[in-house]
């Protein structure tokens, strides 16, 4: 690589542009980037996702490739100071490769975790996987998607017997006659949607939207139901009721397309309008008007996000909706059906290939032995040598530095001191490892607690594939190369399976098992995936090229993809989609004397996830310079806070301080902060631990809190 190749600045440069997408959300917006001697530009393309829109951070993502805070180095803690100095790649790996050595001859492979993220290519995820299974021989691997999607998956799978997203083309959306949102903000997560919104309105649609305050997207809703926070699923099940008194239900697609549907009705005949009121604070009449648009519109759309998944009671809150769905005869029907809004760039292809601890590459089971069979296979090992399941994200960092937890830990794509819940203690668990490696591009508020930071090349330098909320696989296109001391993640996990092998026979075989090109890693992640759920068999990069993306499931390069699921049949042994009866439970923690308001968070326009990228781009810093504690004017004056005052949020697991934001579009018993903030303001050391049984994900949405003028 001659100095200067990746420079966007040098004088001369000869300019080239591709086609991409952008390095954001699950939308996976279509932009095309340019690159002369004045610098890289952003220009949006007509992609059937975006339709030529973008949002401020899309327009501004070139600016971090070289921002002055970018990584270009490895760094080692210095053990007499303390302090990250820069070093070398071999210095950096050989530590690495010692501290994993030493900790695994002390307690065994499982000494050893691995942690990945949602914004990782499909072949940066599969390659994860694959190097935590077989180079590091650990059953403990997982990602922070498992705080994303994990309930709405759960969901899916014991429904559908499925798991993505969106079941239906995007454009379906405009199409829609009703659509409800369920604890969706996409006016402020993923802006370029509202597109087809608007379009669905314009069409004479109608939109309601389901969230405990007013948002950007409530705001443009035809009703906006706003019940307390944790109770979605009593709503949901009232609203079958309601369904079910006015002879809404689809009998003949209930008798011919599912199983289950008589205890489901038992369940919901206890859910009576007026009893979902008082719990919910919804009033009767919007129930109703909420039921018979969904009963009586021809093209019915039911949408859930984060709102109504990030509780301990996720699996249960998501099946309701989907019981409704199912009972009004939706899914598989042209326009109509349920899905759910992914949320991280590559939260659905991210979950697909082996980096959540069940799971192996096509979303197959890894304690199921037909599926260990085959990868193992692919892979070139016995079965019996892959691990078991490891433990859920929020379990795993819990576990980190303690007697029979791990020791070491790789994270790639992360930054769970901002972003885990309860994340003071989590930031504790990191401390007490003894070995912490963390790959990244900037240095995030978990790569300044690491023994070594290893730097990594940006979306616009290297190739791959990303997964969008509808199953769309796409292509994510180099623009050029990365800064002449950094590498690909792909690079890293080679060059550590490669220090690893024993010898040298072994570690040519390892070079060979751990390619570092990613289209070498498509082809094999293909042929794992091959017969799954998630079958990637038929889907080649010329042929992503050549159609906009390919939705899998794709068992065949000649045949057809599947943008639409379930038109005939479910991915069940009988082909039927499953009801199961749920029922309302109270949040993991309630309200009470100490604590009497409950806290929940989400995003903003201007930043993304832990804010690691966002908040270094002057434009959407001067949009969102700080974290802020949203309450409702009679609650404020009930406290003696004005807007703008500093205030402390205190749960039992610990606090927050920011300024207060007075509005009126909030519920007076509950208090909102965004979760992109490190240090006082950051909202994850208020938030609650407790997770779902089914899926692992932490009640994120939800706790008893109480507040104080600071």
């Amino acid at each position: 690589m001659t100095d200067g190749a990746w420079s966007a600045t040098r004088p001369g440069l000869a300019p080239r542009e591709v086609a991409t997408h952008c390095p954001y959300c699950a939308l996976q917006c279509g932009m095309t980037l340019r690159e002369d001697d004045t610098g890289v530009s952003v220009h949006p393309r007509q992609f059937p996702t975006n339709r030529g829109g973008l949002c401020q951070k899309g327009w501004t993502a070139a600016e971090l490739l070289d921002h002055p805070e970018r990584l270009t180095t490895p760094l080692l803690r210095d053990p007499a100071t303390g302090e990250l100095r820069p070093a070398s790649w071999d210095a950096a790996l050989d530590r690495v490769v010692a501290g994993i050595r030493a900790v695994q001859q002390d307690a065994g492979g499982d000494a050893v975790a691995v942690f990945g993220g949602g914004g990782l290519t499909n072949e940066k995820a599969y390659a994860l996987g694959k190097f935590a299974r077989i180079g590091l021989r650990t059953r403990h691997i997982d990602y922070n998607g498992r705080f994303c999607m994990s309930s709405a998956a759960a969901a899916g799978m014991r429904a559908f017997g499925i798991d993505r997203g969106l079941p239906f083309p995007l454009a379906d959306l405009g199409r829609a006659d009703t659509l409800l949102l369920v604890g969706a903000n996409p006016a402020e997560t993923m802006p370029p949607l509202v597109r087809w919104l608007t379009e669905q309105r314009r069409n004479g649609g109608r939109l309601i939207v389901v969230d405990p305050r007013v948002t950007a997207t409530a705001r443009q809703a035809d009703l906006h139901l706003q019940p307390l926070p944790g109770t979605d699923l009593a709503v949901a099940n009232a609203l079958l009721h309601i369904a079910l008194i006015e002879g809404w239900v689809d009998r003949s697609y209930v008798a011919e397309r599912t199983s289950g549907f008589e205890a489901v009705r038992r369940s919901v005949a206890a859910w009576w309008p007026a009893r979902a009121e008082q719990l919910s604070g919804v009033p009767v009449a919007d129930l109703e008007e909420t039921a018979r648009a969904l009963g009586t519109g021809g093209r019915v759309i039911i949408l859930t996000a984060r709102g109504a998944e990030q509780h301990a009671k996720g699996v249960d809150t998501v099946t309701a909706y989907v019981n409704l769905a199912l009972a009004l005869g939706l899914p598989g029907r042209d326009g109509s059906g349920y899905g759910c809004l992914t949320g991280q760039g590559n939260g659905q292809g991210g979950r697909e290939h082996g980096q959540k601890a069940d799971q192996l590459p096509g979303y197959r089971r890894i304690d199921d032995p037909a599926a260990r069979e085959h990868v193992a296979g692919v892979w070139g090992v016995p079965a019996d040598e892959l691990p078991g399941p490891g433990v859920p994200a929020y379990q795993l960092l819990d576990s980190l530095g303690t007697p029979d937890g791990p020791r070491a830990l790789l994270v790639f794509g992360s930054n769970p001191v901002v972003s885990a819940p309860r994340a003071s203690r989590i930031e504790g668990r990191l401390r007490d490892l003894d070995l912490l490696v963390v790959a990244d591009l900037l240095l995030s508020e978990t790569a300044a607690l690491a023994d070594v930071v290893l730097p990594t090349a940006q979306w616009a330098e290297e190739d791959g594939t990303m997964t969008n909320l509808e199953g769309r696989v796409l292509r994510r296109r180099a623009l050029r190369p990365p800064p002449p001391d950094v590498r690909t993640d792909l690079d890293i996990i080679s060059a550590l399976a490669v220090r690893l092998a024993p010898d040298e026979a072994a570690a040519t075989e390892a070079a060979a098992r751990f390619p570092a090109d990613p289209a070498a890693v498509f082809a094999e992640l293909r042929r794992a995936s091959a017969g799954g759920i998630a079958d990637y068999a038929g889907i080649s990069w010329a042929r992503i090229d050549g159609d906009d993306g390919v939705w899998w499931p794709c068992p065949t390069e000649d045949g057809p993809d599947t943008p639409r699921l379930f038109a005939e049949r479910f991915a069940t042994p009988d082909g039927r989609a499953r009801f199961h009866p749920v029922d309302h439970r109270p949040a993991a923690e309630e309200v009470c004397s100490a604590y009497p308001l409950h806290f929940t968070t989400g995003r903003v326009l201007a930043q993304y996830q832990s804010g690691t990228q966002t908040r270094r781009v002057p434009a959407l810093r001067r949009a969102a310079p700080e974290a802020f504690v949203e309450l409702h004017p009679d609650l404020a004056a009930r406290l003696g806070i004005d807007d703008g005052d500093p205030v402390r949020v205190t749960s039992r697991r610990g606090e927050l301080c920011a300024p207060a934001r007075l509005s009126a579009g909030i519920r007076p018993d509950t208090v909102f902060a965004p979760f992109h903030y490190p240090g006082a303001g950051r909202a994850n050391s208020v938030t609650n631990d407790a997770v779902d049984p089914i899926s692992g994900m932490p009640e994120f949405k939800i706790c008893a809190v109480r507040v104080a003028k600071a």
